[in-house]
């Protein structure tokens, strides 16, 4: 489509040009970009955006960057494939910013990701007060991540963790013989320790309380491992006879005390799943060394300000910008005399101090001033840790850039995108360009230039509608943001709020910020949880409620499977408070979050979702399956005899290239197919189970069109706005919104129970507003059948059509945590006190009021 022109352009200094752009669903795309601009690209979820904007236009600079850097040094890098595209002309370098979706390490931590621990580092270590006669600490003593910081007890986890009586014998009215020392393997691993001790003359039939203690002693804690005869099935008597008779035993065993299998099976086990169990018999407490700061005590004997490195890091960042301000001036109170005794100290102090504060101010222009230098980052929204590293690039000053960044403003309250705009206004007048996926109106709004992709998702998309000034995209009729972005066409009106069928009431709710907060719930209704980021919305209803609910319920929560040392993650805290009224009303919790529905590429939608146990059913129902006897396994992936062995299922195979990254290639076998020829010559409708996993659900929809059972599944899944996924799309490429999506269509398709409450967690991430109206019907659909639904959400459109909203503020970190206000949206639209009312007041109008 021809780019459509405007009478007035902008001034831009020059385009980027685009020509026979391929990536994923594009269709040969050829288009325009000015530079210098803030770019912003619209469109459906699904549409090509991100393959125009990161697959094509950003892999695309990064591989001519690498380009230019020695095949050894490149092999450091995250390469990207090279994109299918004819040609790119007038493209600078670009740095992404894309959504961090993945679960990083806890020793990853806000003063980590923004560089700012360097700083406090060196500034502790060349201007710090030191005792009297302690030598100097270099700045690498002040990590825990490092062996010359860590405290040497704890090995800087601040915990130290040990399996105590306690914890590995839970019921001492029990014998060993009835598995007392649970701590032990359940399987035929425990029973050859039971065996040993029976060898080795211990009384295993007696209550675990009634043994000696310095013999229950040697059994949990020993380091011995005596090697011993083992006859399995011989009574105790027989066994001592057999011992005396010098019989031939059935095999010699090694006894393990069960402390040390413990250590042993959590130190060694690859299987997450053993580590957990192991962890369970573990006890942690606060290390006696350092107290849970980490560092040795050299470190931690430094102070600056009064305070050691722990407790300076523990401090919000607006706190730690006011403490060092004065420092920065060169007015603190008190450094006179030191600075005169050691001038150099004073050079040092303010250079840092300066530097660290004019960071700083970057972060509290971003509205990220409630964190601290501590906070891991497993523990930040997806939204909080783009914007700290966009915070990083508005300090760098890099001048004649591309800034690539996806959805900047999600997870922000619109008080907080505000802030947003700003910071990107001050990117682009530093003379970058900004290359911006969104789908927030208020910073399209803001745009110089649109791009606007679609007119649908996936197969239905992939064409460039409009690319111009704003202005010029009223009259494309083709294009599903004109309609939210011009007219407000497709805003209906917000329904009448419905009334709430009892309460459910929470007293005391303790948890991060929220200190002993009373606050009720409506039930039968719709509510929306609002609040800037960092107000406390998260705290209270995706931590608090669903714990308080769950145990309620004596419904045991998912975990999520942790990345890393298990041992890092941070210790689980429970949320203080307690329900004092409604349960009655509620016999189920749902909570439908945004973690990924699995962690490698064999987990994938179909499966999750149990629609592809139903077609793998219609494959082995066909003639030529049954003919061959193949069953409805045969057509896994995951299962030998009908995946493609040189791959294993996986599609493809790893070609490692010595100084370059390793690549990946389709498998020359099965060609990226995964299954086995034998298998690929079973077809039911003329497409064997390769091709339909490479369907997308609106063409699966019409493809399964007399098989109800599967097409209900798929009806669920377009609803939800996912038309446009391909039924095999493994897990490791969907968004944290797609994965929030799957798990609502999930639960959309069983059937209609009432008296369920369903939490959910910013569900309109990633989704265009055209998407925001299908989920809300769906939510409300879920309401109508008799269930209660609470959502966490910054989208004024959803707070406008929900029934009851709870504003929690009325700012951030200890400046919040309150019930600001509650009530229909028309009441906190009016609530003085509150940061939201203001932008739920303009979501409340008609299209004709605006």
């Amino acid at each position: 489509m021809p780019t459509p022109t405007s009478p007035i352009l902008p001034n831009f200094s020059g385009f980027v040009q685009v020509r026979g752009a391929r990536e994923h669903n594009l269709r040969h795309v050829d288009v325009d970009i000015p530079r210098d601009a803030l770019v912003v690209f619209t469109g459906v979820s699904g549409s090509g955006k991100s393959s125009l904007a990161f697959g094509t236009l950003y892999a695309e600079a990064q591989r001519r960057y690498l380009e230019s850097v020695s095949p050894y040094a490149r092999r450091l890098f995250h390469q990207m494939a090279v994109p299918a595209v004819d040609s790119i002309d007038g493209l600078p370098p670009a740095v992404a910013l894309q959504q961090q979706r993945g679960t990083p390490t806890t020793r990853s931590s806000v003063g980590s990701v923004t560089t700012l621990s360097n700083l406090v580092r060196m500034l502790y270590s060349r201007a710090g007060n030191y005792p009297t006669g302690q030598g100097i600490v270099y700045a690498e003593g002040f990590s825990a991540n490092t062996p010359e910081g860590a405290c040497p007890t704890c090995h800087g986890l601040g915990r130290i963790y040990e399996a105590t009586e306690d914890t590995m014998v839970p019921d001492p009215s029990l014998t060993i013989r009835e598995r007392a020392i649970a701590a032990w393997p359940t399987a035929w691993g425990g029973q050859n320790q039971r065996d040993i001790l029976v060898s080795m003359g211990y009384d295993v039939d007696r209550p675990w309380r009634e043994l000696p203690q310095k013999d229950r002693d040697w059994i949990l804690f020993t380091d011995e491992q005596p090697v011993v005869p083992v006859y399995p099935g011989y009574t105790p008597e027989q066994t001592q006879r057999a011992i005396r008779r010098k019989e031939e035993p059935n095999y010699m065993g090694t006894f393990t005390s069960a402390r040390r299998h413990v250590f042993h099976s959590f130190a060694n086990t690859q299987s997450a799943q053993m580590k957990k169990r192991a962890l369970q018999f573990m006890r942690g407490t606060e290390c006696p060394t350092c107290h849970g700061k980490r560092l040795r005590r050299e470190a931690l004997a430094v102070t600056f300000a009064g305070l050691d490195i722990a407790d300076f890091s523990a401090l919000p960042l607006q706190r730690v910008a006011a403490l060092l301000q004065p420092y920065a001036e060169g007015t603190a109170p008190g450094r006179a005399a030191q600075d005169a005794a050691h001038p150099e100290q004073a050079v040092v102090a303010q250079r840092i101090t300066q530097d660290l504060v004019a960071r700083l101010r970057v972060l509290l222009d971003l509205g990220l001033g409630y964190l601290s230098l501590e906070r891991s980052t497993p523990t930040l929204s997806p939204g909080e840790l783009q914007r700290l590293r966009l915070a990083t690039q508005l300090y760098s000053n890099l001048f004649g850039v591309v800034y690539v960044l996806d959805e900047p403003s999600a997870g922000l309250h619109p008080a907080d995108t505000e802030a947003l705009l700003a910071a990107l206004a001050s990117l682009k007048s530093a003379g970058n360009s900004l290359f911006v996926v969104e789908h927030n109106l208020d910073v399209i709004r803001q745009a110089d230039w649109l791009v606007d992709v679609g007119p649908a998702a996936g197969e239905k998309g992939g064409q460039v509608l409009y690319s111009g000034p704003p202005a010029g995209l009223a009259d494309v009729a083709a294009s599903q943001t004109r309609q939210f972005l011009f007219a407000d066409e497709a805003a209906a009106p917000p329904p009448t709020p419905r009334s709430a069928q009892g309460w459910l009431r929470l007293a005391g709710v303790t948890r991060n910020n929220l200190r002993g907060l009373d606050v009720a719930f409506p039930l039968g209704v719709f509510t929306t949880v609002t609040g800037v980021s960092g107000s406390g919305k998260s705290s209270l209803v995706s931590q608090a409620l669903v714990e308080l609910v769950g145990a309620a319920l004596g419904q045991a929560l998912p975990t999520a499977e942790e990345e890393g040392d298990l041992l890092e993650t941070d210790e689980p805290t429970s949320s203080g408070g307690h329900i004092t009224e409604g349960m009655e009303h509620i016999n189920r919790l749902v909570r439908v979050d945004q973690k990924p529905i699995g962690r490698t590429p064999r987990s994938n939608m179909a499966t999750y979702t149990g629609l592809f146990d139903h077609v793998r059913k219609l494959f082995a129902a066909t003639p030529a399956a049954r003919k061959r006897r193949y069953d409805a396994g045969r057509f896994s992936f995951n299962v030998p005899k009908g995946r493609c062995e040189n791959c294993h299922g996986e599609g493809f195979v790893m070609v490692e290239l010595l100084f370059l990254p390793s690549v990946y290639s389709p498998c020359p076998v099965c060609h990226g197919t995964r299954y086995n020829a034998q298998t690929l010559e079973i077809q039911y409708k003329d497409k064997n189970i390769a091709e339909v996993l490479n369907l997308t659900v609106d063409d699966a929809w019409t493809f399964f069109d007399e098989e109800p059972t599967v097409q209900r599944a798929l009806t669920v899944l377009r609803e939800v706005g996912l038309g446009y996924l391909r039924l095999g799309q493994p897990a490791t490429e969907l968004s944290g919104g797609e994965a929030q999506r799957i798990k609502l269509a999930t639960e959309l398709q069983r059937p209609p129970r009432g008296h369920s409450l369903y939490v959910l967690d910013e569900p309109t991430t990633g989704l265009h507003p055209a998407d925001v109206e299908r989920l809300l019907t769906q939510l409300h659909a879920l309401v109508a059948a008799g269930n209660t639904v609470v959502v966490v959400e910054h989208t004024m459109r959803v707070a406008a059509a929900s029934d009851w909203v709870l504003d929690i503020g009325p700012d951030a970190g200890d400046e919040g945590g309150q019930l600001v206000a509650a009530g229909t949206p028309a009441e906190v639209a009016k609530a003085r006190e509150s940061k939201t009312a203001p932008y739920l007041q303009r979501a409340l109008k008609r299209p004709s009021e605006k």
